[in-house]
């Protein structure tokens, strides 16, 4: 059994627009409980924001704080799930790649350096007088979404950007200054990490990923360690990890299969690497995740 895709229209109440959703967070979490009470992904962009309520917010094996001011962001493809302490509040919004880009069409949703790439936090904490000002303007946006007036999705869209330059303007407040980076080099790393997404599982040697840039394996490295400290090979291993983790406790198939699917060339050889990555043996990860969601379920 494969990790559930949940798509846009899954959670529309009646017809709205077709690639755009928006709710407060605990009419979302009432009406969709069954969609979402297990880890899931989703084919759309996300954007959540909290008000009210506490717990941690699970990506990608990754766990957050959620307090007041908490905003997430995800993109297609990451594994997520939700555990409250506290009743939560807020909204939360998604929509699909072509629903922004084709009304923007000199900017892309890459640009926005929390949805370009997984090296960057999906997590903004907001000060407190930016919170509400935040708030009103999706409040507005979900007002316009449950009405039936004309330019309803050119508002909406207008909107949401503005949504966007807030939380863009406020989260290059919390992260290191990208400008001291070659814009070249950045453009390099978002190609890496679209290539990487779609090869890893067959090519796990830096000399591919450089050879699709039409650049040297040794520039390639270059790249990757001036602007996020790392190796090439660690990035295409963290993919490939990734993607392990998320078949091993999200998946039925057996290990020695999971193993074969990410073309390795035998289970004794993925688990040393497994291993040598998090700590522990495919069953032992496989066995302490299961049963740390068992004690909060």
């Amino acid at each position: 059994m494969k990790i559930p895709v949940l798509k846009i229209n899954q959670f529309e109440e009646t017809e709205s627009l077709k690639d755009f959703y928006i709710n407060s967070f605990s009419n979302h979490i009432s009406l969709n409980k069954k969609l979402i009470a297990r880890p899931h992904k989703h084919n759309f962009y996300l954007c959540v924001m909290f008000i009210k309520g506490t717990g941690v917010h699970e990506i990608d094996f990754n766990s957050y704080s959620i307090t007041p001011g908490s905003v997430f962001f995800l993109r297609p493809g990451q594994t997520h799930f939700w555990k409250f302490d506290s009743p939560p509040e807020g909204f939360i919004f998604f929509h699909s790649q072509e629903f922004y880009e084709l009304k923007f069409l000199k900017h892309k949703l890459h640009e926005f350096p929390f949805y370009y790439s997984f090296q960057n936090p999906p997590l903004l904490q907001l000060p407190d007088k930016k919170i509400s000002s935040l708030y009103k303007k999706l409040e507005e946006t979900y007002t316009e979404f449950t009405k039936n007036k004309p330019f309803k999705e050119l508002k909406i869209v207008s909107l949401i950007n503005t949504v966007y330059i807030d939380l863009l303007r406020a989260y290059t407040d919390t992260i290191s200054n990208e400008e001291s980076y070659s814009p070249n080099y950045l453009k390099t790393l978002e190609r890496l990490e679209i290539l990487i997404d779609e090869n890893f599982q067959t090519e796990k040697l830096p000399k591919f990923y450089a050879q699709q840039l039409n650049i040297s394996t040794k520039h390639l490295n270059r790249v990757v360690k001036e602007t996020i400290s790392k190796t090439t090979s660690e990035l295409i291993y963290e993919r490939v990890i990734l993607e392990a983790k998320r078949l091993i406790v999200h998946a039925d198939e057996n290990l020695t299969a999971i193993s074969h699917s990410l073309e390795f060339s035998d289970y004794s050889y993925f688990s040393k690497i497994f291993k040598l990555k998090t700590g522990f043996t495919p069953m032992g990860f496989r066995k302490k995740y299961r049963n740390q969601n068992e004690v909060h379920q």
